[in-house]
């Protein structure tokens, strides 16, 4: 009798080690393949930087539109395309809030296709760092005033210090922003008498 008690406790001790080893077991599976499920998401950061290429140069393109002003120079969406009065060829003079009204065009500029441009295509170094298209020696921008292609609300404006002009094809773009002066003509009696000379002469801006 003591001996069947003694095999039916060992038979029990023998089954609860079983369980208890297949539960181990269990675990340390368990653990063992976390890493694996979690490699994925970790090496995902990795493989999109590395699928990420460096960005090309920036290019801006350039086109023709015909609008109540004539024919003017736009951006490839249409937009009419300005030049400020106060710039140089090798300079801009708009940043800042001016640079947020007229927004600069940027990259270096070449013509939309099947688009011929007479003018000479070149870029400046903007304060920031960005390259700015320039047409004919002109740093190029847009007007946040236009909303639609054909608009040329920025013609004409005098802000942050100078006149803005959309860039008309064909014309001067030169600013006269002098006046012309005038004289008048004197007038004198007798034989000698003779008239004075009138005073004449205004400046020219722009260049």
């Amino acid at each position: 009798m003591t001996m069947l008690m003694t095999r039916r406790v060992w038979g029990a001790v023998g089954a609860v080690g079983l369980i208890m080893l297949a539960t181990a077991c269990g675990s340390s599976s368990t653990s063992a393949s976390a890493p694996s499920t979690s490699a994925p998401a970790a090496s995902a950061p990795a493989a999109a930087a590395s699928s990420a290429s460096p960005g090309a140069a920036s290019l801006a393109v350039l086109k023709t539109e015909q609008t109540a002003l004539g024919m003017v120079l736009t951006n490839a969406r249409g937009f009419t395309v300005y030049w400020f009065a106060k710039d140089s060829p090798i300079a801009s003079a708009c940043a800042g809030a001016c640079a947020a009204a007229w927004p600069p065009v940027l990259g270096m500029p070449r013509a939309a296709s099947g688009v011929k441009l007479g003018g000479t295509l070149g870029e400046i170094k903007r304060s920031n760092g960005t390259m700015q298209a320039t047409y004919d020696g002109h740093p190029l921008y847009l007007f946040a005033g236009d909303q639609a292609p054909g608009q040329a609300n920025g013609n004409g404006v005098d802000g942050f210090g100078a006149l803005w002009y959309a860039f008309k094809i064909g014309t001067s773009t030169t600013a006269n922003t002098g006046t012309t002066g005038s004289g008048s003509t004197g007038s004198g009696s007798g034989s000698s008498g003779s008239g004075g000379t009138g005073g004449s002469g205004g400046g020219g801006g722009g260049w």
